[in-house]
C-alpha cells in the first residue's frame, strides 16, 4: 500500500471512529430490521420503482429508459462475488476478464482494452469513474463490497443528458444499505478454491436522535491458480523470445485487496467516504514484458468522500447539493529482460453538484441541475529504474462545467413525454449538447410502449491523448466518441408477479476510440470513422407464490464497423441467461442455478473463441439460527473450457482461457 493511500486510509478510519463514538451517547431504536426476501418479494407486488433514470423517484414503467433491477436478495442467492457477477447475469451484457481486470460488454460493445469507460458506475450518486482513465472497476479491484449493495439499478442506453461522459451503453447506480437494516455489528467470512480468503465486519444503526451510521471494512487475499498454460509462450509451439517454461507460469496470479466503507446520515445531510486498495499479479506477459515472472502486478488505489444534502421545501421543490473529493493512484510494475519498469499515474479531482426538482404544474416535474469538476491533478509517469530512464513524464490540470434540464409531462392519462437535454464544457476541447426524447404511452394496465431517443459522448481520457511508453504511441488528436441511440420496447405485467419485456434498439457512434496495433510491438489509440450496432432484447421474470422465482433473457445482436460492415472484435451475437431459485425449505433454504450462454467472439488478429455455456449453482441458507446466514456455491459447474478475447497489449496472446471449476463457501453472523 501507498504512503499516500495508507494516509487516506487512516483519515477515513478515524473519521468513522469519531462518528460511532459519539453516536455511543445515544439510544439505538427497537424497530426490527426489514427482510431483505420481503423488499424483494414488495419489488414484485407493485411495479418496482427507480431513481437513477431521471435523479428523481420514479416507476420502472414512467422511466425513459430500459430498466434492470438486481436486489441484495439475489446477490446472496446466487452467489455473487463481485459486481462483474451481477452485470453478467443481466441481459444484453456480457464480461471478458484478462486475468488483472475485467471489462464489461453491453449491446454488442466490448471493446479490448477500454477500461470500461463507456459505462459510468455509480454509488449512491456518486460517480466513480476515475478521470486520468475513466476507468469502471467491476471484480476485486472494486471500491464497494458487493455486501454492502441494497440494490443495483441498471439504465440502458445514452445518459449524457443527464450524466455527461461515459454514459454511453448505461448508468450503472448502486444503492448502499443502510445502518438501521443491522441494528449491530455483522461479521462475514469465505473461503473458495485457489487458497481465496475473504474477511468482513460491518456495524450499522439508527439512533433516536436521527444518526444513522454504516461503517464496514473488508480484506481479501487469493493465491490464484498455482500453474497456467499459454501455448503463446510454449517454446515447441512459438518462435517468440520471451516463451519459457514449456509455456508454464507458476505462482503469477495472486490477488489481494483491502477495502472501507463508511455512511453517516442525519437529518438532511449524509457524509459518505470509500477506499480500496488492489495488488494484482500479471501471469499474460501483458505489454511486451518478462513471462515466466511474479514481478509483474499493478496497484490501484481509490477513494472518495462525498457530502450530500437533501431537503424538501414542502411546496412542490426539492433540492440536493453535493461537494466531492476523489482520488486514484495506478502503479504498475512490469519486467523487460529483467530490468524494472515504473508505470504510474496519479489523480486528483474535486467538485460539486447542485439539482432542483419541482412540479409546477400537476402535469409536469422539471428537473434542473449544475455540476463543476476541477481535475487538479492528471499526472503520468513511466520510467526504469535502473538504470534510470525517463520515458514520460506529463502533468495536466482541467475542469468542466455542466448544467441540464429535464421534463416529464403527462400528455394525457396514456401519454407521457419526457424531453431533456445536457451541456459540457471542457476547457480541453471546447462544447458538445446531448438531449433525450422519450415517449411513453401506456394503451392498457400494465402495458408500456417506449420509443426513446438520445445521444451520448466519451470525451477521450487523458491517458488515450498523451500516455507514451515502449508499448504505446500517444495520439493527442483523438476526438471525443459521440453516440446517437433509437430504441422501441414494450414491457407488459401479468397479475403481480409476471412482466414481460422486449427492446429494439439500433446505435449509431461517430469517432469510436479503439486501441490498435501501431507496429514494432507498439499499440496506440485512434478514431474509428463509425461503428453501429443493431439487435433486440427478450426477457421473462416470474416469482411464483411457492417463493420460486425465474429469469430468461435473450439478446441477438450485431455490431460492425460503419465502413467495412465487418464485425467488431469482443461482440457475441447471441447471449441467453437463465436464472432459476426454488425453496427447498419455506424461507429458510434456497437453491439457485444460472445458466449463460455466450456466442463466439470475434478477436483483434480476425480469429474467434468458442461459444461457451457456463453453469453456476448456490445453495444459500438463512433464518437456522438468529442472524446466521451460509451459502456454497460452485461456479462453472461442468467445467466448461473457454477464453476471453483481449486487447492487442497481451501480443502474442488474442484470448485468455478462463477458470475450471471453482467453490466458494461463506458464512455471515449478525449480531
Amino acid at each position: 500500500m501507498q504512503n499516500r493511500g495508507l494516509s487516506f486510509f487512516l483519515f477515513l478510519m478515524i473519521c468513522s471512529l469519531v462518528l460511532s463514538l459519539s453516536a455511543s451517547y445515544a439510544q439505538s431504536e427497537s424497530s426490527p430490521a426489514p427482510d431483505p426476501s420481503a423488499e424483494e418479494i414488495m419489488l414484485f407486488q407493485e411495479i418496482p420503482s427507480v431513481y437513477s433514470a431521471s435523479k428523481y423517484e420514479q416507476k420502472v414503467t414512467e422511466a425513459p429508459s430500459s430498466i434492470s433491477i438486481v436486489t441484495a436478495a439475489e446477490i446472496k442467492k446466487y452467489g455473487y462475488r463481485t459486481l462483474a457477477d451481477i452485470l453478467r447475469s443481466i441481459r444484453s451484457f456480457y464480461v471478458t476478464y484478462d486475468r488483472n481486470y475485467s471489462y464489461i460488454g453491453a449491446r454488442g460493445f466490448g471493446r479490448p482494452g477500454d477500461y470500461n469507460n463507456r459505462m459510468l458506475l455509480l454509488i449512491d450518486g456518486h460517480r466513480t469513474n476515475d478521470n486520468l482513465y475513466d476507468m469502471v472497476f467491476i471484480g476485486t479491484d472494486g471500491i464497494l463490497d458487493i455486501d454492502l449493495i441494497d440494490r443495483v439499478e441498471v439504465i440502458r442506453g445514452p445518459g449524457s443528458s443527464l450524466y455527461g461522459s461515459n454514459a454511453l451503453f448505461a448508468v450503472v447506480n448502486i444503492i448502499t444499505r443502510r445502518g438501521r437494516e443491522l441494528k449491530s455489528a455483522e461479521l462475514s467470512a469465505e473461503a473458495g478454491r485457489y487458497d481465496t480468503y475473504k474477511g468482513r465486519t460491518t456495524y450499522g444503526d439508527r439512533y433516536q436522535n436521527g444518526l444513522e451510521i454504516l461503517a464496514s471494512a473488508t480484506g481479501y487475499n487469493s493465491s490464484g491458480q498455482r500453474s497456467l498454460y499459454f501455448k503463446e509462450f510454449d517454446p515447441a509451439f512459438s518462435a517468440d523470445p520471451r516463451a519459457a517454461n514449456g509455456g508454464i507460469t507458476n505462482h503469477t496470479d495472486y490477488d489481494r485487496f483491502y477495502s472501507f466503507f463508511t455512511k453517516t446520515s442525519i437529518r438532511d445531510f449524509t457524509l459518505s467516504a470509500a477506499y480500496s486498495t488492489r495488488t494484482k499479479g500479471i501471469p499474460t506477459g501483458a505489454y511486451g514484458t518478462d513471462f515466466f515472472t511474479t514481478g509483474n502486478k499493478t496497484f490501484d488505489d481509490r477513494g472518495y468522500v462525498d457530502l450530500k444534502y437533501e431537503h424538501g421545501f414542502g411546496n412542490q421543490l426539492d433540492m440536493t447539493a453535493r461537494f466531492f473529493y476523489d482520488s486514484y493512484k495506478y502503479t504498475g510494475h512490469y519486467l523487460y529482460s529483467g530490468v524494472l519498469n515504473m508505470d504510474q499515474g496519479e489523480a486528483e479531482w474535486w467538485g460539486g453538484e447542485i439539482k432542483l426538482s419541482s412540479r409546477p404544474f400537476d402535469f409536469m416535474r422539471l428537473i434542473l441541475g449544475a455540476e463543476y469538476t476541477y481535475n487538479n491533478r492528471l499526472d503520468q509517469r513511466n520510467y526504469n529504474t535502473a538504470p534510470y530512464t525517463l520515458y514520460l513524464d506529463d502533468k495536466r490540470r482541467s475542469q468542466v462545467f455542466a448544467a441540464y434540464v429535464q421534463g416529464e409531462f403527462n400528455v394525457t392519462k396514456w401519454l407521457n413525454v419526457t424531453a431533456g437535454g445536457r451541456y459540457d464544457h471542457y476547457d480541453t476541447f471546447g462544447s458538445t449538447v446531448n438531449p433525450r426524447l422519450a415517449f411513453i404511452v401506456t394503451p392498457l394496465d400494465k402495458s408500456v410502449i417506449k420509443i426513446l431517443y438520445g445521444t451520448a459522448f466519451r470525451a477521450p481520457s487523458p491517458f488515450e491523448l498523451y500516455y507514451q511508453s515502449s508499448t504505446n504511441t500517444p495520439n493527442p488528436d483523438l476526438k471525443s466518441e459521440k453516440i446517437e441511440t433509437i430504441e422501441l420496447a414494450y414491457e407488459q405485467y401479468f397479475g403481480d408477479h409476471f412482466r414481460a419485456t422486449t427492446t429494439c434498439f439500433f446505435y449509431d457512434i461517430n469517432n469510436l476510440i479503439n486501441q490498435i496495433d501501431a507496429g514494432g510491438g507498439k499499440t496506440v489509440f485512434r478514431n474509428l470513422k463509425q461503428a453501429e450496432s443493431q439487435g433486440m432484447e427478450f426477457e421473462l421474470e416470474n416469482k411464483w407464490g411457492n417463493g420460486m422465482e425465474g429469469r430468461f433473457s435473450y439478446t441477438l445482436q450485431k455490431t460492425v464497423d460503419g465502413q467495412t460492415h465487418q464485425l467488431l472484435s469482443n461482440s457475441p451475437e447471441h447471449l441467453l441467461k437463465l436464472n432459476i431459485s426454488v425453496p427447498l425449505w419455506k424461507d429458510k433454504l434456497f437453491v439457485s442455478i444460472e445458466e449463460q450462454y455466450t456466442s463466439k467472439r470475434k478477436t483483434y488478429l480476425g480469429s474467434y473463441t468458442s461459444d461457451a455455456a457456463v453453469t453456476n449453482i448456490t445453495v444459500y441458507g438463512q433464518r437456522f439460527a438468529k442472524g446466521l446466514e451460509l451459502s456454497a456455491s460452485i461456479y462453472n459447474l461442468f467445467n466448461r473450457t473457454y477464453a476471453d478475447p483481449v486487447s492487442p497489449d497481451l501480443n502474442p496472446l488474442n484470448a485468455v482461457q478462463q477458470d475450471g471449476r471453482s467453490y466458494r463457501l461463506k458464512l455471515t453472523y449478525a449480531f
